[in-house]
């Protein structure tokens, strides 16, 4: 029995050292930029009979003009409205229609869309970004329209949820100057003074060609692609003046804060722990997107362990990295059960965070917590789209395609030291803003 019992502990072993070795084909990424200023980036690969499209335009969140908060999201959506070619909600009659799929996101840095067709639709998806891309109607009726729309998103992620708002808070109480602070989602109030020339002068400010980067992956020739592109977007104009930046910057922060919230229908007291994160580009983000798999990566991890299986006083407990090009934030999440509460989340994180801080981490935790981010990018690379999101994503944080090729390495590199060290680093008493969550009438006000 002994011997089997062995075996299979030296089988678990040996499967953790796996992905720790694992060298993942590099992908052959093209790049060349267009007289208009437009960066294309492309990987041919005939695997699949599909290609993927991506249009990443450097505008997000924290591009949204001042009293107009949410705007870059609910461009967003009316980027899927008329242009002077195609009628509304062509994009999905160009996709869905030959059994693909369409869709967008808005980020705090970035807003990007993106197509999966089968690859003898190429030429036409290039021909339709390129088309919104310099010839949308931003007229009143669409304007009109898409705002109701995403006041309603508002009210259903924000003010719907009983914890919707204390996700929003994470950023509203924690930044103190930069524009991060106000979020993607925007409020109901400035959302409802944006008027059609406010967003008329956003389309044309930020949606050009020298503000994007097209990433076409899948089956595909080069040589035609090129054609295409040129053909599509080369005629494209690159307007006149700058593209205005952000340029505020986000003080230090120095002094620990703490917040009492309230909520009309909590049912469950919850507490948010959040630290300042490094920018995106940082060497410790590894480190650190490693920490949070160790803490808070499924039921096996140490807050799982400590503050839902073992005290009882959590149903979730997690450690959330949102990574941002400007300094990105770390937090802790706490949803109590039914005999915890905020304060009792607040010490129990704090013994776990000192824990790791004191103590570090063991060999088995830090190579199942490889195992985990290094798997999951490999399965991201197994598809053409999934290929396009790991480029784009290398574009907006690393501010290099090529990246994404060292993303696994950067991973393997980490050390045990390493993870003690970013712990220490960055998760200070000084560095942190404290938020309890309770029902109305149950809190004070904040402290």
């Amino acid at each position: 029995m002994k011997s089997i019992f062995a075996a299979v502990i030296g089988l678990f072993s040996c499967a953790l050292l796996v992905f720790a070795q694992v060298r993942p084909p590099v992908l052959p990424i093209k790049q060349r930029t267009l007289q208009n200023g437009l960066r294309v980036v492309s990987v041919e690969d005939h695997t699949s009979p599909t290609v993927s499209v991506h249009v990443w335009y450097n505008v997000g969140g924290k591009n949204d003009p001042p009293g107009r908060s949410g705007f870059a999201h609910m461009f967003e959506h009316m980027m899927f409205k008329a242009t002077k070619n195609m009628p509304d909600e062509k994009m999905d009659r160009l996709t869905e229609d030959v059994g693909g799929f369409n869709n967008a996101s808005t980020w705090p840095d970035f807003t990007n869309y993106y197509e999966v067709v089968p690859s003898n639709h190429l030429e036409r998806i290039l021909w339709a970004e390129a088309d919104r891309m310099v010839n949308l109607n931003v007229d009143e009726k669409n304007f009109a329209s898409e705002r109701d729309v995403v006041k309603e998103e508002y009210r259903q992620s924000v003010l719907a949820p009983p914890y919707g708002r204390l996700f929003w808070l994470l950023d509203n109480l924690t930044y103190q100057k930069h524009p991060y602070k106000r979020g993607v989602i925007g409020n109901l109030e400035e959302l409802s003074a944006a008027t059609r020339e406010d967003a008329e002068k956003f389309y044309k400010t930020y949606y050009r060609p020298d503000n994007a980067v097209l990433i076409v992956v899948g089956d595909f020739d080069q040589r035609q692609l090129d054609q295409w592109v040129d053909k599509y977007f080369g005629s494209i104009p690159r307007p006149a003046g700058s593209i205005p930046r952000v340029t505020e910057v986000e003080p230090e922060w120095t002094t620990e804060r703490h917040f009492s919230e309230t909520g009309p229908r909590v049912p469950f007291p919850a507490t948010a722990v959040v630290y300042r994160a490094p920018l995106s580009k940082d060497p410790d983000v590894p480190a650190l997107r490693l920490a949070a798999a160790i803490l808070s990566g499924g039921d096996s991890s140490r807050l799982y362990k400590s503050l839902v299986r073992d005290l009882k006083i959590a149903q979730q407990a997690e450690l959330d990295l949102e990574l941002n090009t400007e300094g990105g934030r770390i937090s802790f999440i706490g949803i109590a059960s039914e005999k915890g509460t905020s304060e009792a989340l607040e010490r129990a994180w704090l013994d776990e965070l000192h824990k790791i801080q004191q103590k570090g981490v063991t060999p088995t935790e830090l190579s199942k917590a490889k195992n985990q981010l290094i798997s999951r990018t490999i399965r991201l690379l197994e598809t053409n789209d999934g290929k396009a999101i790991a480029i784009e994503r290398a574009i907006a944080y690393l501010g290099d395609p090529l990246a994404v090729n060292m993303e696994i390495s950067r991973l393997q590199r980490v050390t045990a030291a390493d993870i003690k060290r970013v712990m220490n680093k960055y998760f200070r008493d000084n560095n942190r803003v404290v938020i309890y969550y309770n029902q109305t009438g149950t809190e004070g006000a904040s402290k």
